[in-house]
């Protein structure tokens, strides 16, 4: 089934796809590899606040190239999903409802999925420069110092994603 949803998503949205699902996502999510992913778990040891309200969110697990003159972004494709692994079921019990990667995720992640009633899309590896046309503003919101591995806030239309693990357990890997 094809979808077109405005994001952050309600709960129970979240709730209601399916693997399988194509997903036209338009609205606001963040960016974080891994060592934005390090330093929010550093955070979290301290007891320090996430950089961001993390409730509700969705994390594309990207790092973009520099954007050419007049472009809001450079290339942004997915990277690997399993390189978060030890930090998102911390994050999904947080709160956070959806992640955008590619590959196969730890028994671990999918278990917090399940529980967290979340979702795990994937958006298509090498297709980074198609995938940026979707983006239509960039902003860093927190760790500048790592560069392309910061935080940012996307402002997306009609970015396409696939539901590969649902919260009812299904996944396509």
């Amino acid at each position: 089934m094809t979808k077109n949803l405005n994001v952050p998503l309600k709960k129970e949205e979240y709730a209601e796809l399916r693997a399988g699902d194509y997903v036209y996502l338009t609205g606001t999510i963040y960016t974080a590899r891994d060592a934005a992913h390090k330093r929010m778990q550093e955070c979290l040891d301290k007891g320090e606040a996430l950089p961001f309200n993390i409730e509700n969110q969705i994390i594309y697990y990207m790092g973009p190239s520099p954007a050419r003159d007049g472009k809001v972004i450079g290339s942004a494709g997915p990277t690997t999903a399993g390189r978060m692994d030890r930090y998102t079921p911390k994050l999904l019990d947080l709160g956070l409802k959806g992640m955008i990667g590619k590959g196969k995720r730890t028994r671990e992640v999918y278990d917090a999925i399940i529980r967290n009633k979340a979702v795990y899309f994937a958006a298509v590896g090498g297709a980074g420069a198609l995938l940026s046309k979707s983006i239509v503003k960039s902003k860093v919101v927190a760790y500048d110092d790592l560069g392309t591995e910061a935080i940012r806030k996307l402002e997306v239309e009609n970015f396409p994603v696939i539901v590969v693990a649902d919260a009812e357990g299904n996944s396509l890997y």
